[in-house]
């Protein structure tokens, strides 16, 4: 109940992910929950058009068709979010400009150089290689917490029945809460040890339920819209099947294609009624 003490505590628990508290406050609270999959404002995993994908570079395509492969979540939550949008950016990627923006990521940014430093001072210290240590001990884990946090935010969002927008009226009118999130369902209680996040779309309409009340929420939910709710059984076939087909959106056909443009999942109008609601 103490809301300053929270921001407190989130800085000191962001600093092993280096992520800057203020920044991940406004990117995920305002405009990712604020705004989910409405191209233009939220910048989570938003797919390419066909025209958008042709006006890149052969370095920036090459990139997107690594992030779109299924094999390099990290690689694009590392540079996409983390360094884009979240470690100093520049005014393209946060037009807001706050003095606790500089703040934090100086914060971390002091918080990364001591983290390296105590690493390397006890390779040192105890007669260790220094790069191997910083390796192991640093590298290594910045990018698994990228990975991992990249594969959740692309299954959550990314899967054939779900669409994207690029009128805000009809994404308003498309329920978007509800019918932009996927509800992951997991196998040995993983989605437990993942504090339930995966019940993602109760975290959508309501983002305050605390994550221990997420899968009574999630139940509600879908007790109350039968059918409305996109509900997957993790498998790798499928999140792999999905990488293939989820490379490009169509806005004008409402549709996921690939990156020659053919059409991977069938258009809005011809989804089941309760898909379409």
């Amino acid at each position: 109940p103490h809301r300053e003490l929270n921001k407190v505590l989130g800085r000191i628990a962001f600093l092993p992910s280096l992520t800057p508290y203020s920044l991940w406050d406004t990117g995920h609270n305002v405009v990712h929950h604020g705004y989910t999959n409405l191209k233009g404002v939220d910048f989570v995993w938003t797919p390419l058009t066909a025209e958008e994908f042709a006006a890149l570079n052969p370095v920036q395509r090459l990139l997107q068709r690594a992030y779109r492969s299924g094999w390099a979540p990290g690689l694009y939550y590392m540079i996409e979010i983390w360094w884009k949008r979240e470690f100093f950016p520049n005014k393209t990627h946060m037009p807001t400009r706050r003095p606790i923006f500089f703040k934090d990521s100086l914060l971390v940014s002091l918080f990364g150089v001591f983290w390296v430093a105590t690493v390397a001072a006890a390779a040192v210290y105890t007669g260790q290689s220094v790069w191997l240590s910083l390796l192991l001990g640093v590298l290594i884990p910045f990018f698994g917490w990228n990975t991992m946090i990249g594969f959740v935010v692309y299954v959550h969002h990314t899967h054939v029945k779900v669409s994207w927008h690029d009128n805000k009226a009809a994404w308003t009118k498309a329920a978007p809460f509800v019918s932009t999130t996927v509800h992951l369902t997991f196998p040995f209680n993983i989605g437990g040890m993942m504090h339930h996040i995966m019940e993602h779309t109760a975290h959508h309409v309501d983002m305050s339920i605390p994550l221990y009340r997420l899968k009574q929420a999630q139940a509600k939910l879908e007790e109350m819209l039968p059918g409305r709710i996109i509900v997957q059984a993790f498998s790798w076939k499928w999140y792999f099947e999905t990488a293939k087909n989820c490379k490009m959106y169509d806005f004008g056909r409402e549709c996921w294609t690939d990156f020659q443009g053919n059409m991977t999942s069938p258009v809005r109008g011809n989804l089941p009624p309760a898909v379409q609601a």
